[in-house]
This record gives structure tokens, C-alpha cells and sequence, in this order.
């Protein structure tokens, strides 16, 4: 379908209300962080404008108040080609946001004692970390000895990101593991492999019992499931091609998460309320492990540095990062995948937040301007996440 007659469908189509929450959504204005207020109909105003503009197919907006969902929606599509309208309940590729969920599992085994966030992680594993065919490449670099499970999960591993984006593809360590900052989807899939080990359990399962069901998220997984076929997001390229429906049958840590708006509101709800993890555990998670003086969140091992976020106090905590701000700390996580690009914010004092699910490639050049006019938020640190402003029109009052 033609842009412009996307844009047509979803200036014709962005009051349908689905489901339950949305229906609340249309009868309540949301609170942003400067306690003004903004009505549905403003912030359908602001969304269907963005997407028109950075031919984004299908956006899900989720925004918290006092710790709660008070507004959730879906606009476009699920299914571009056959028109079919994206929805709450719509399962897509979390990618990264499956490695805060991840955290948060962890940070359960840790307050239950079962793994220890500062014990090396090799001392988990029944046999030295390089007999394992996937960390072969460490054979003779023994700084792993070193990493511990607080360095996987704050991202200070010494890792790439991922091997195969290296020129060797080899694993190395790049750094003293705990030096600095260096996001690494390496060091979340080792991660997995020890709590895997030392629970006995599948990282599927595990998520299961710890967060999924707790949280009644009943259409997320860790791998794709045929009971999700009946509502099912297709990904989109910049050229805004379909990408085909994508398939996750090996659980990932650090990205396979299939889930809904829906669902993952649920979970960011929990996180800001505390409703998943007791006070200690949620304080420590979300509290600074390594400051952040890279110029750019990628690439990861860049060396280029910069005192541009001193301010804003940037830094990683276990699964998240964070910033301050005048409304308290920040915590936050991307997402992103071919097709997929997601994104979340929450503001501790006020207890307010903004969850943005994307089924396109283009979805990263509205967080801006949903951040700035539907949230008020002129915080997040968008030139070291690698996030372009959004073209200027007028904001809503």
C-alpha cells in the first residue's frame, strides 16, 4: 500500500477503539511529567502525525500514571498487505526489551539466593568456560575468570555486542571486565547459559514461572508459539516491506521474547510499582553500576568518549539504564531488530512512563517527538541512543 494511502487509513481509523484498555484511554486524560494534562483525541492527534511522517506501519503507545496503565492503544497495521489493523494483543518481537525482562528474573534468583550477582561466573559451570564450543575463543585470555553475573547484566563484560558484527568474528575480551561500559548481547547469552546451569531449568521456564504467569501475561513466550498466529505483527523494513512472519524457536535471552503492548505494559507497570520484585532487589537493579562517558551507545566497543551526560548522571544498572532528571531517576530500554524497534521510559518519583512497540524499521524517529509532546520528557539522551529528533510540527497545548 502506497504511503499516502497508509496515511489516509490511519487518519480515518486512529479513534477505533480496541480492547478494554483502550476504552478506558478514550474516557481519561494522561498526566505528563510537568502535570499538565493531555486529552486521547491530542495524543491520537500526535501519533497518527508521526507515523504519517516516518512511515512507521504500526505503533503500540503505552503511558503509566501513579504506577498504572491509563492509556494503551494500537494504530496501523499488523499486516500491511492485507490491511489488517495492529492491535493490543498483537504478539511482536520484544528484541532488547526481553533483556530487562531477563534482569528482573535474575534479580528474583539473587534475592532468593540462588546465584550471586558477584561470584565469577565460571565457578558456576562444570567444566572451564572455553571447553564450551562457544566460548572456545577465550582459550588463554583468562580476564574471564573474572566476569561475574553484575558485569553481564550492567554490560562492563569487556564483550562485543555480538561476535558475528566483529571483523574476526571471534569472541574476545576487549577490556577489564568491570572497566566500563560496552553493551553486549554476548554477555546476556552468557548470562542465560549460568542461570540455565545452576537453575536446571530452560530460560523459557524460567521466565514462565517468574514473570509471565505472575504477571497473567498470557500471550508472551520466549519462542514463537502457534496459539499466537490468530494475532500476529509481521516486521517492516525502512522501504516498508514486509520482512515475512518471523519464527523464534530457540529461546534468547537478549532478544527472542514474543509478547504484546498488552503484556509488556503489564511488566513495566510491575517494574514501577514494585509489584515484581521486593524493595531491595528493585532498588539495586535499578541503582547505578557503571558510569556511562561513551560518546555513543553503539558502536559498543567505540573508545570515543564525551562529558555530555555527566549531567544527566547516565549510567547502567542491572538490565537498565538510567539517568536523572528533576523528576527523580529514569530507567530505561531499547529494543531494537530488523523490523522491530521498540522503546521504554519511566520516571520513579511520579511514577509516570511511556512504553513505544514499533513493528517497522523506521519506528525510532517517533520516539521524540511521542517522548517530548505526549510526555513532556526532554530528558532521554536521544544523541547517545543514536535517535534522530523528530521533524518539527506543532504540539499539542
Amino acid at each position: 500500500m502506497p504511503w499516502r494511502s497508509f496515511a489516509r487509513f490511519l487518519s480515518i481509523t486512529f479513534t477505533i477503539v480496541i480492547g478494554p484498555f483502550s476504552l478506558f484511554a478514550q474516557q481519561l486524560s494522561v498526566t505528563r511529567l510537568d502535570s499538565t494534562k493531555i486529552s486521547p483525541s491530542e495524543i491520537d492527534a500526535v501519533v497518527v502525525r508521526l507515523m504519517e511522517q516516518a512511515h512507521v506501519t504500526g505503533a503500540g503507545v503505552a503511558i503509566l500514571n501513579d504506577g498504572k496503565v491509563v492509556y494503551l492503544k494500537a494504530y496501523g497495521f499488523k499486516n500491511k498487505e492485507k490491511h489488517l489493523p495492529l492491535t493490543p494483543d498483537s504478539v511482536m518481537t520484544a528484541a532488547s526489551l526481553t533483556k530487562s525482562a531477563f534482569a528482573t528474573m535474575v534479580m528474583q534468583l539473587v534475592h532468593d539466593h540462588i546465584i550471586e550477582l558477584d561470584k565469577p561466573v565460571y565457578r558456576y559451570l562444570p567444566k572451564p568456560l572455553p571447553e564450551y564450543s562457544e566460548y572456545k575463543d577465550l582459550a588463554g585470555d583468562l580476564r574471564y575468570k573474572q566476569i561475574t553475573l553484575r558485569m553481564l547484566l550492567d554490560h562492563t563484560s569487556g564483550f562485543p555486542n555480538w561476535r558475528r558484527f566483529t571483523v574476526d568474528k571471534k569472541l574476545t575480551i576487549n577490556f577489564q571486565p568491570g572497566a566500563r561500559f560496552a553493551y553486549s548481547g554476548e554477555g546476556i547469552a552468557l548470562a542465560q547459559m549460568v542461570v540455565e546451569t545452576v537453575t536446571g531449568k530452560s530460560i523459557n521456564q524460567l521466565m514462565k514461572e517468574h514473570i509471565f504467569q505472575p504477571l497473567d501475561m498470557t500471550r508472551t513466550s520466549m519462542v514463537s508459539e502457534e496459539r499466537f498466529e490468530d494475532d500476529h505483527a509481521i516486521g517492516y523494513d525502512e522501504q516498508g516491506e514486509s520482512l515475512g512472519l518471523e519464527h523464534r524457536e530457540k529461546a534468547n535471552a537478549a532478544g527472542s521474547m514474543q509478547t504484546t503492548l498488552r503484556d509488556y505494559a503489564r511488566f513495566v507497570q510491575a517494574v514501577l510499582s514494585g509489584g515484581i520484585l521486593d524493595l531491595k532487589s528493585r532498588d539495586l537493579m535499578l541503582t547505578s553500576q557503571i558510569q556511562i562517558l561513551s560518546k555513543h551507545e553503539f558502536p559498543s566497543l567505540s573508545t570515543e568518549t564525551t562529558t555530555a551526560n555527566c549531567a544527566i548522571d547516565l549510567s547502567y544498572g542491572l538490565g537498565w539504564g538510567l539517568y536523572r532528571t528533576p523528576y527523580g531517576r529514569a530507567f530505561f530500554k531499547e529494543g531494537h531488530d530488523a523490523g522491530w524497534r521498540h522503546y521504554v521510559v519511566c520516571f520513579d518519583k511520579p511514577k509516570t512512563g511511556m512504553l513505544i512497540m514499533t513493528n517497522s524499521s523506521n519506528g525510532e524517529d517517533i520516539y521524540s517527538g511521542l517522548l517530548e509532546r505526549v510526555l513532556r520528557d526532554t530528558f532521554t539522551p536521544l544523541e547517545w541512543e543514536g535517535f534522530r529528533a523528530t521533524i518539527s510540527f506543532p504540539s499539542p497545548r
